[in-house]
């Protein structure tokens, strides 16, 4: 599949891209880049949909790379188009989820987090202990609000920015993480569409559950930075909530980094999506059951990638294997 993703011959794919720019040249070109960066982000809001990432990523490999000839650069166009367009068809689809006419499931996460928090769900403790009541959007944060904010607004450059690096660094890596990626993003599809659910903040809204305030993005409010959607505008669902995917992409993360590196630190990678999870119930994103079903399809991507890679006739360069 990795030849697949990328439309080359499977030697080609495992063909390093590193090596042709000198340190002065790179350095100079990845400051350039990195300033450019910093004052788009500064003037209109962090990179914040697939394909606005995906640009920037792009000049970021030019950047690291910038001596390379200029068929290298279009390569990168040539092996993410049908990633990017499968990526792309995903939130579309995700967006149009809610007007099929299924019902919206309400109460049995309510119910279950209840159970989970001793009668309460964990949300309206978490609110309770580290907000106030009322808990007030437009109160001034609090340094964690700033680190949870920051934790949860890394799940739209995370999981790219790591493909990016794979294929910098051994495009046969990058293929076994974007199948990764991929398969996550198109199995939660499946459930949101088999069954919408209401996130916390909306069943609250309605009067189905103690109050709780949506306080995304508040630890930035202070900070003056904003996320910007220049492309995929208005795609969101708000009943796209059960599994939850941000946690799910953080697990995957932690979980594909802990089997391909060999540090002992390493397992501190796991504390990704311990501080997502929280920033997810805690914002009233999530509730826990989603959080454990968005864990729950992150493991079953593991292992049926895993069964992929390893059925009869795939050779080690298709599975992909990253040069440490």
């Amino acid at each position: 599949m990795a030849s697949s993703l990328t439309g080359t011959a499977p030697e080609t794919v495992a063909a390093p891209t590193t090596g042709r720019t000198r340190r002065l040249p790179r350095a100079l070109a990845v400051a350039a880049w990195a300033t450019a960066l910093v004052a788009w982000s500064s003037a209109l809001g962090i990179p914040n949909d697939t394909v606005q990432v995906f640009v920037w990523l792009w000049l970021g490999t030019i950047a690291w790379d910038v001596e390379a000839p200029a068929r290298h650069h279009l390569r990168f166009l040539r092996d993410w188009s049908l990633p990017m367009l499968g990526l792309v068809v995903y939130f579309y689809s995700r967006g149009l989820t809610d007007e099929l006419g299924l019902p919206v499931h309400w109460t049995m996460p309510i119910r279950v987090d209840e159970w989970l928090g001793g009668g309460t769900t964990p949300t309206e403790h978490l609110q309770a202990a580290w907000c106030g009541r009322p808990c007030l959007r437009a109160a001034s944060p609090s340094w964690y609000d700033v680190v949870l904010t920051t934790v949860y607004a890394s799940h739209f450059l995370v999981g790219l920015s790591l493909a990016a690096v794979l294929w910098v660094r051994d495009r046969a890596a990058w293929a076994r993480w974007m199948r990764r990626y991929l398969m996550i993003c198109f199995g939660a599809l499946v459930v949101y569409v088999l069954y919408p659910m209401a996130p916390p903040w909306m069943a609250s809204r309605e009067g189905l559950m103690g109050e709780v305030t949506r306080l995304t993005g508040r630890g930035w409010d202070d900070l003056g930075i904003g996320r910007l959607d220049l492309v995929l505008q208005g795609v969101g669902n708000p009943v796209a909530a059960m599994p939850s995917l941000h946690a799910g992409i953080a697990f995957l993360v932690a979980v594909h980094a802990v089997q391909r590196l060999g540090s002992p630190w390493r397992w501190l990678l796991l504390g990704y999506p311990a501080l997502m999870s929280l920033a997810l119930v805690y914002f009233a994103e999530h509730y826990v059951v989603d959080i454990v079903a968005g864990a729950v399809l992150a493991l079953a991507v593991v292992a049926l990638a895993a069964m992929w890679e390893r059925r009869p006739g795939v050779g080690p360069e298709q599975v992909g294997t990253v040069r440490e």
